[in-house]
Parts: structure tokens; C-alpha cells; sequence
């Protein structure tokens, strides 16, 4: 039981590092820095921003739309992204059709 927890801990924080690794290659496509975004979503710190990409936390999910209108992103889009790394077996339920596209 423990090492199924431990991989499955081990892959959550494998998927948070793969969301922030995306939102940092949309941020810096649209050339904004940290500061711009954290800006533009509301927030008062950038510190933030910089945790999200490093994978050490997640976009909550009342926040996606200000973010996908931030980073230019359809927020429909957006939001389907966040939940392949966040949820991904809710994704999978959802989506079967782009997890079979992927595979």
C-alpha cells in the first residue's frame, strides 16, 4: 500500500512539474516575465508564479479563467490543459478520445 502511495505521490509531482514547465513556455512565448503574469492574474507576489512553473503547486481552479485570459489561451483550452495534469484520471474519463491520441 505505502509504495503505491509513494508512486503515485511521485507521479503527481512528476505532472505538476510538466504543468509548470507548459505554463512557463506560454508565459515566455508571449514574452512576459513572472511579474507581468502575477500582474495580469491578480497576484500580489510573483513568488507565486515562480512556484507553479518549479511544480511546487498548483493553479486553483476559480483562478483558470484570469489565467488563460493572462496567457491569451482560450480558457475552455486552458482548463482542459490544467485538468491532463492536475486530474488525469478525471481527464482520461473526459477525454478518452485525446488520451488515446497521445498514447
Amino acid at each position: 500500500m505505502y509504495a503505491q502511495y509513494v508512486r503515485s505521490a511521485d507521479h503527481a509531482r512528476q505532472l505538476r512539474q510538466d504543468a509548470g514547465r507548459w505554463l512557463r513556455t506560454c508565459r515566455e512565448a508571449r514574452s512576459m516575465t513572472q511579474r507581468d503574469l502575477a500582474e495580469r492574474v491578480g497576484l500580489r507576489y510573483y513568488t507565486f508564479i515562480s512556484q507553479i512553473e518549479g511544480g511546487h503547486g498548483r493553479i486553483p481552479p476559480d483562478q483558470y479563467e484570469a489565467w488563460a485570459r493572462a496567457l491569451d489561451i482560450e480558457p475552455r483550452q486552458f482548463a482542459k490543459a490544467m485538468l491532463r495534469y492536475y486530474d488525469p484520471f478525471t481527464f482520461r474519463l473526459l477525454f478518452p478520445e485525446d488520451v488515446a491520441a497521445s498514447a
